[in-house]
């Protein structure tokens, strides 16, 4: 693979795309971005150039993509709201994928999520699994990554979860809090992503960290981090619903939702393969003690203000 090769990542002022982005700059890659957020703070200058994910002109969409080798695809929404749903991004996604190849890239790095499957009663889940089989039915070479949480400075999921045993006198957990999860450092999904854009082969792999925690273990590990020990109080998925409702309601945003929870519950975060991130989520937390969970993260604000830097320093 040549270095001056045109690499394009959907999202490279967000969150996971902005560390791809990163680690193939570094590389000598040529980086382009497709975007939503073209008036969002551009943290490469004029290092990355910037098309908008014109899902609504897929003509347009795919002479964005023109002399592109490789796309990296971290397009995808958390939950359905009246600004978007997980229906309209299985939509857009097909719509990407039919320009990419359209376009002639030579292979797609797709973000989908651990244990996708098609008849899930969980929109999410059900929606990553339909991708996957476009994906693997077209004629574009790709490798699907499934990470499970991930964390890092942009983090919502921990962040929000240390936010909240900064200010409240305890925390509730869904009920036994028994269920596990593995979660991957961004940068540890953004080198496992650059690595397979170099390859050929066709893959699908998990993209796991080397913790497993239950739920239970995560809050404690977090209030520990940040010197925040608290209570855990066992509630009914439903009361927890409620709760979390109640914070949202407050900070204008979501803060979980039903089917988050009950994925959770399920262990889809979970996965009996070996770990493919190095980053301890534990040392990383207590690095970063000192700002974790300081500001709320908005996953609402994020996408109303389309200019506001994912991370306010």
């Amino acid at each position: 693979m040549k270095h001056n090769e045109i690499h394009a990542v959907t999202g490279a002022f967000g969150y996971s795309g902005r560390y791809i982005a990163s680690r193939l700059l570094e590389q000598g890659r040529t980086v382009v971005t497709l975007t939503n957020s073209g008036n969002r703070t551009n943290p490469f200058g004029g290092r990355i150039r910037a098309f908008p994910l014109s899902f609504d002109d897929p003509d347009k969409l795919a002479a964005a993509l023109a002399g592109v080798e490789v796309l990296y695809n971290t397009y995808w929404v958390r939950f359905n709201d009246r600004m978007f749903t997980h229906a309209q991004a299985v939509k857009n996604t097909l719509v990407l994928f039919d320009a990419a190849r359209r376009a002639g890239v030579r292979r797609v790095v797709h973000v989908s999520i651990t244990n996708p499957v098609e008849d899930s009663p969980l929109e999410y889940f059900s929606g990553k699994a339909r991708l996957e089989r476009a994906l693997q039915e077209s004629d574009l070479s790709y490798a699907i990554l499934r990470p499970t949480v991930l964390f890092g400075r942009e983090d919502i999921l921990i962040n929000n979860m240390a936010w909240a045993l900064r200010r409240f006198p305890f925390f509730a957990v869904f009920g036994d809090g028994s269920y596990r999860l593995q979660p991957i450092h961004v940068d540890d999904l953004a080198d496992l992503a650059v690595t397979e854009g170099k390859r050929t082969e066709n893959v699908v792999a998990n993209a796991v960290g080397p913790e497993t925690f239950t739920y239970r273990e995560l809050v404690k590990a977090i209030g520990g981090a940040i010197g925040r020990p608290r209570p855990l109080i066992s509630v009914p998925p439903g009361m927890g619903c409620w709760l979390g409702w109640v914070v949202g309601c407050f900070m204008r945003d979501t803060f979980i939702t039903r089917e988050e929870i009950r994925g959770l519950m399920a262990e889809l975060l979970h996965v009996d393969t070996p770990p493919t991130g190095k980053t301890s989520l534990t040392t990383w937390m207590r690095k970063n003690a000192g700002t974790l969970g300081l500001q709320y993260a908005s996953e609402l604000d994020r996408r109303r203000n389309r200019q506001m830097p994912y991370f306010q320093e």
